[in-house]
């Protein structure tokens, strides 16, 4: 019994000195609650943060690109938005699919003004991937959906807009 105590602080030490950040994300600092209506100039081409349109999208798959005012709304509701190049390999979609498969709070959609192939983006974060079968892609959405710093997390992601562009 005397062994135990050592042995179960040492984990909890080992546990808490895990790393917290994921290799190559950028990190931003928008905060949330910021509705307006019509088109809204964002600082970054796939935008993190910042106004956005009174309603959400949709989350699930969309075979054309999105309105980045409805996603970011989805982003501030704890989505994780996966873009892709719309010439992407069908397989490395499929692998797409699959990492968003069963999730409530995803995103899926092409996006042809993107430098990389695979973008990920959560509320004030984002991973640029060159391919799907990186282990970041599944530690992305881990962490980043329904959680990181989206400020509503737990809000709705369906029954409302499901348009496209």
């Amino acid at each position: 019994m005397n062994y135990f105590l050592p042995l179960l602080l040492l984990g909890l030490v080992a546990c808490n000195n895990a790393p917290d950040t994921i290799e190559g994300v950028q990190t931003f600092a928008y905060e949330g609650g910021d509705h307006k209506e019509g088109r809204i100039e964002y600082k970054e081409a796939l935008p993190v943060g910042g106004s956005h349109n009174p309603g959400w999208q949709n989350c699930g798959e969309y075979t054309q690109p999105l309105y980045n005012e409805y996603a970011v709304h989805s982003l501030e509701h704890g989505a994780v938005w996966i873009t892709y190049q719309p010439d992407l390999p069908t397989a490395q979609l499929e692998a797409l699919r699959q990492a968003a498969a069963g999730r409530t709070h995803m995103l899926l959609s092409p996006r042809t003004d993107q430098s990389a192939p695979i973008v990920l983006t959560a509320w004030n974060a984002q991973l640029e991937l060159q391919q799907a079968n990186d282990a970041r892609l599944k530690t992305f959405i881990q962490k980043y959906e329904q959680g990181g710093s989206a400020p509503e997390i737990g809000a709705s992601c369906s029954n409302a807009y499901n348009g496209t562009q």
